[in-house]
């Protein structure tokens, strides 16, 4: 591959003038069968490069382990980019944001209950060194000055919107570079944060999704000289759940898009491809207000959801097709769907009464974190006695982040953080009681002060304000449901349930679930956590990728917290519902 120079004038590529054209695609939020299928429209929209984030939580899900096999397997992603005759620009984080649980950082640094992510701590600074030295040693291949696609990596992410410690940033590039990592770095802010982001010596770049000359003036006046570039040009935007699905106008977009490239800039799309947020992997924001962010990562982007292209497409190729060859193939139709109708979910089990088959419980005087019982994702589920028969008020010092509240097995209550939620009356029949507190992580902190962001029932839990103790804490991160005793005559279950269901496919395509009349849950088929659904909206169905798929028998299972649809059917459609848009 061609090697990328950075000097005074721009880029160059083998001495040439060039202009990184380039889109956001995250092989972790895309089923791996369809990354070669994304990276050809990528190409076929006239980008000459891809950019991609890297998981740290997923691929290291805990210290000693790491992994990048199967829909982790970064260096597949690579070599098919590379066979597509792409260049990759790599953000490796640690820290990536990207409304993605925790911003990318593995839930068991919070083990540590003083740790302080993204500076210099030496605890997380040793942690760090590890996670690139097992990245990024097997990714040496893959770098431009090796013969493969990747030109350059980027330093953390958009750091001074977070702090401005230039020695940790000058960490993090000591770092890359003991690792091999030998072509250009660079950093990208927000405009107004680049002076404290910003590494001397490193490329700077900006991340904004309108007013390019204003913007590009400023990354100008703190970078004097060197290539000007809109590493995350925002040309749509993330739902959260209780929101409406965000859009932007293709025009004004491709207006903006115009405007940056007559400028000179280089462009990067955030995103080309969103794809989705599958299983428990989406993130939250919390600005006073937590607010978690829904399954679907579609984006508004050029390429939707279920990788068919939209009106963006078209425009953005348009004002590319003014700037730089672009392939003269025509825009790729619309991918077959499968319309499956309803299925009928016969088979049940309850969570509560099958807790003892999907995690081993630990006893403890006061509940424990998610952190502290080695969990990433998913569900605790806290039990205590309760002392005597008398109507009581229960009291949580904090609820990370949704708790349903049980007693004997009955709903007594819902503490939601969301909505600032500490107490709920409840009623004691008889003394020995059982207290039950099924807590969802509801997707960590993913942006500002807020992620350091621990999971489960933090602090004391309060009876008419005594203290709860001798408490068993149960981890339940859903992730091997095979144990569940599922059975056909379930239809009196009181609470959380597990639903199961069957159907046949004949050719594998894409579809998309509609879960009407359920209140919220998650998803798995054919044991692929699909993601959740919640009647809040705004969005109301579920993508379902044709790999998913099996030609013959399909398992669906549904994880229902609350009172599930009467009748225990669900809807498989040809096409999406994201929910209403801001008029």
């Amino acid at each position: 591959m061609p090697l990328l120079q950075v000097d005074n004038g721009g880029f160059t590529l083998d001495g040439e003038p060039f202009r990184l054209l380039s889109g956001g695609l995250h092989y972790f939020r895309v089923h791996p069968e369809q990354w070669a299928d994304r990276l050809r429209k990528a190409r076929l929209m006239g980008l000459n490069t891809i950019e991609t984030y890297v998981p740290w939580n997923l691929h290291q899900p805990r210290p000693g382990a790491f992994t990048a096999e199967g829909g982790l397997d970064i260096g597949a992603f690579l070599d098919l980019a590379a066979a597509e005759g792409l260049y990759v620009l790599l953000r490796p984080g640690p820290y990536i944001c990207a409304e993605w649980e925790g911003g990318g950082l593995p839930s068991w640094l919070l083990a540590d209950p003083d740790i302080r992510l993204r500076t210099r701590d030496p605890r997380f600074l040793a942690a760090v060194d590890d996670y690139f030295a097992r990245l990024l040693s097997p990714l040496r291949r893959h770098l431009a000055t090796r013969g493969g696609p990747v030109v350059a990596v980027q330093v953390e992410n958009e750091y001074g919107a977070y702090g401005d410690d230039t020695a940790y940033l000058e960490h993090l590039a000591d770092s890359l570079r003991r690792c091999g990592v030998d072509v250009p770095l660079f950093t990208c802010d927000q405009p107004a944060d680049l002076a404290r982001g910003r590494l001397p010596g490193v490329l700077a770049t900006a991340n904004f999704g309108s007013r390019s000359v204003q913007n590009l003036a400023a990354l100008r006046a703190e970078q004097p000289t060197g290539p000007l570039m809109c590493t995350e040009f925002w040309i749509g935007w993330f739902d959260r759940w209780g929101g409406h699905h965000v859009v932007r106008e293709p025009g004004q977009a491709a207006q903006e898009l115009d405007e940056l490239l007559a400028a000179g800039a280089s462009v990067n799309f955030y995103m080309f491809h969103g794809g989705s947020n599958f299983g428990f992997t989406n993130g939250a924001n919390d600005k006073h207000t937590y607010r978690p962010t829904v399954t679907s990562y579609d984006y508004d982007a050029p390429l939707d959801e279920a990788g068919d292209p939209t009106e963006k497409f078209t425009a953005f190729r348009d004002v590319i097709a003014k700037y730089a060859p672009v392939p003269s193939e025509p825009v790729p139709p619309r991918g077959p769907k499968l319309g499956l109708g309803t299925v009928a979910l016969t088979e049940s089990a309850g969570m509560l009464a099958c807790a003892e088959a999907l995690g081993t419980a630990v006893d403890s005087l006061r509940p424990l974190t998610m952190e502290q019982l080695g969990q990433d994702f998913g569900f605790v589920l806290y039990e205590t006695a309760l002392p005597a028969a008398r109507p009581a008020l229960l009291e949580v010092e904090q609820v990370r982040d949704r708790a349903q509240v049980f007693v004997d097995g009955l709903p007594a209550g819902v503490l939601e953080r969301e909505n600032h939620e500490h107490a709920v009356a409840i009623s004691v029949p008889r003394p020995g009681s059982v207290l039950s507190v099924l807590v969802e992580n509801q997707g960590r902190v993913n942006y500002g002060p807020g992620i350091h962001d621990r999971k489960g029932l933090l602090g004391e839990v309060l009876l008419d304000g005594v203290p709860l103790t001798a408490w068993t804490s149960r981890p339940l991160p859903l992730t091997d449901l095979a144990a569940l005793p599922f059975a056909t005559d379930a239809a009196t279950l009181v609470g959380p349930a597990f639903h199961r269901g069957f159907f046949d496919v004949k050719s594998p395509a894409d579809t998309f679930l509609h879960l009407d009349g359920w209140t919220k849950g998650s998803v798995w088929i054919n044991g692929f956590a699909l993601g959740r659904y919640w009647s809040r909206g705004p969005q109301r169905s579920l993508y379902v990728p044709a790999p998913v798929l099996r030609a013959g028998a399909n398992e669906i299972v549904v994880l229902e917290l609350h009172a599930g649809h009467r009748a225990r059917t669900v809807v498989f459609r040809e096409t999406a519902d994201l929910g209403p848009t801001e008029e």
